[in-house]
């Protein structure tokens, strides 16, 4: 099943055997891509919906001199372009980060789902605003946290997104990207990521090597990140692992 990832964890269990049905059948073709390739441009007119199926792929911006900002991560499971059906045009670049295979759901599909099927457009908008919360928390992130902790609390995040999905636990996952790209997701760069990370293993709080992330102790990751995974909208937030005895 091409759907099996879309919103486990979450509210995946709120579908009827008819939702994820008609969610499969609006799939009109599945491809595979390789890595850094760029899926859609800002701008560019979408006439299709894009769910990743397996590996990860990101949105992005860049400055004036080249310089790219990641604004998300998308793993498998996840539209990474939903938006784009009501909107119609992107403000912003969509790329993979490694080989990925996608499912392809054109936007005339998408808008019979709307006109025929309400819950499973409720759920679609919901996925939507998980979106936009895990937007907020990048700004906040970006904007009140120092670099250390900026890193740790991407690592957290994407650790439990990926547990969330059956794929890899807090304390040990695989993340096939570069240090590049967590200085590209987390505002620094890629020599001060290099740094930070130091400065994480030498505190016994994480290590990102060859892909790796190993995390010995996720509940002191993060607090030190200030993470908190609420903003994800888990079935399972697992609370007692990031928050420490308010009594």
């Amino acid at each position: 099943m091409l759907t099996e990832n879309f919103l486990r964890g979450k509210r995946r269990r709120e579908l009827t055997p008819g939702d994820i049905a008609a969610l499969e059948a609006a799939i009109s073709d599945v491809r595979t891509l390789d890595p850094r390739v760029v899926l859609i441009r800002e701008g560019e007119r979408a006439r299709e919906s894009t769910l990743l199926i397996d590996g990860l792929m990101c949105r992005y911006m860049d400055d004036r001199e080249g310089d790219r900002q990641l604004v998300a991560l998308h793993l498998p499971g996840e539209f990474v372009d939903l938006h784009s059906f009501p909107l119609r045009r992107l403000d912003h670049d969509v790329a993979t980060l490694t080989q990925v295979r996608i499912a392809a759901v054109p936007h005339d599909r998408l808008a019979a789902i709307v006109a025929e099927r309400p819950n499973l457009t409720s759920i679609l908008w919901f996925s939507t605003l998980l979106d936009a919360a895990m937007h907020r928390e990048w700004i906040f992130r970006l904007g009140r946290l120092g670099a250390a902790e900026r890193v740790a609390h991407f690592m957290c995040e994407t650790g439990t997104r990926l547990e969330a999905i059956g794929l890899g636990d807090v304390h040990r996952f695989r993340l096939d990207i570069s240090q590049a790209d967590v200085g590209e997701a987390c505002g620094i760069t890629p020599v001060h990521v290099n740094r930070m990370l130091r400065q994480l293993r030498e505190a016994d709080l994480m290590t990102f090597r060859d892909g790796l992330v190993e995390i010995p102790d996720f509940r002191k990751l993060a607090r030190y990140g200030e993470f908190d995974p609420a903003y994800l909208f888990l079935e399972e937030m697992r609370e007692d692992r990031v928050r420490e005895d308010r009594d």
